[in-house]
């Protein structure tokens, strides 16, 4: 927080900026209160997770837009402007976010989120820009505002409005691809979400847990299958849920002959803990499923993203 901050600040003038503190304990809250009395900050006594946080954090917050920004993206001067003007002019949207580079690279993509997320029939996430771990150098080639299926919660810009009628980030998930869920939701509800590559920012990535974690590790796994629980047509769901979790047998199996005991056991436990906790979701995939006006969003593909990565040597988001 302490390196980037300074850009959010200087570079975002005439928005409120507002710092929530979810319970840390290496002295970011004293820092605050002394480098930047002028700004608004909401400390929490607890770690509540990245989606619980900002839920917490949003209700505190009266104002049409919000913007979820991590602590470690650094923000060019002018990036609000591409984003705040979109939305200004096209009512129908309910959230968009900037190409997002990676700030350690900033030739290439960033990981998690580039220029815009989509997923394919099986619930596995992707980029333009980011395909499984093939990141691609920004030449330009997604420098067109698309409507996509998913917003990174690096950089989110959301209404207000949009955010509470879908229910907020649940909170549930803890953290991790808690902001999908958020976006399936508001998609399938008839809004749309775009990518405005004419704002950049950087991210560093993997500051809260590496990415080789095997606690990431779990939370994905799990809550990809919370998701697709939560949101997937009847249709589809039981054949959908049967052959990913064939395809989570395979990927442990992978990370056990790559020499990774402890995420491979990490998605062992993801399949378990779901099992356990799925009915708790029930209610909400009942009122998803009421709610849905759109039962097909653009963005969710129709593609099998390992064959065309493992087989057809797809590795690119404009080759598939």
């Amino acid at each position: 927080m302490q390196k980037y901050l300074p850009t959010v600040i200087e570079n975002s003038r005439g928005t409120e900026v507002i710092v929530a503190d979810n319970g840390s304990t290496d002295g970011s809250v004293e820092w605050l209160r002394n480098e930047h009395p002028e700004l608004r900050l909401i400390a929490f006594e607890k770690n509540y997770g990245f989606a619980e946080g900002y839920n917490q954090a949003l209700k505190q917050v009266d104002n049409e837009y919000y913007v979820l920004l991590n602590s470690d993206v650094r923000t060019p001067e002018g990036w609000l402007h591409p984003l705040f003007n979109y939305m200004e002019t096209h009512s129908e949207c309910a959230a968009c976010q900037p190409k997002i580079r990676a700030e350690l690279e900033p030739e290439k993509f960033e990981y998690a989120g580039a220029a815009g997320g989509f997923m394919d029939i099986y619930g596995y996430p992707l980029c333009r820009g980011r395909v499984m771990s093939n990141v691609e150098v920004d030449n330009g080639q997604y420098d067109n505002i698309e409507e996509i299926f998913w917003a990174t919660g690096a950089c989110l810009f959301i209404r207000s409005k949009a955010y509470w009628d879908a229910g907020g980030l649940d909170g549930r998930f803890f953290a991790h691809q808690e902001e999908i869920d958020l976006c399936w939701r508001l998609k399938a509800r008839g809004t749309s979400i775009v990518c405005v590559p004419q704002s950049t920012v950087y991210h560093v990535g993997g500051g809260s847990l590496g990415y080789e974690s095997p606690f990431k590790t779990k939370l994905n796994f799990r809550n990809n299958a919370l998701l697709l629980y939560k949101n997937l047509s009847s249709d589809r769901y039981w054949w959908t849920y049967i052959f990913r979790l064939l395809l989570d047998w395979v990927a442990a199996l992978q990370m056990l002959a790559q020499g990774k005991p402890k995420n491979a056991w990490a998605v062992i436990e993801a399949q378990t803990e779901f099992v356990r906790i799925y009915r708790n979701f029930t209610n909400d995939r009942k009122q998803n499923l009421t709610l849905t006006t759109n039962k097909k969003p653009k963005g969710l593909l129709n593609l099998w993203l390992i064959w065309q990565v493992y087989i057809n040597k797809k590795h690119k988001y404009s080759d598939l």
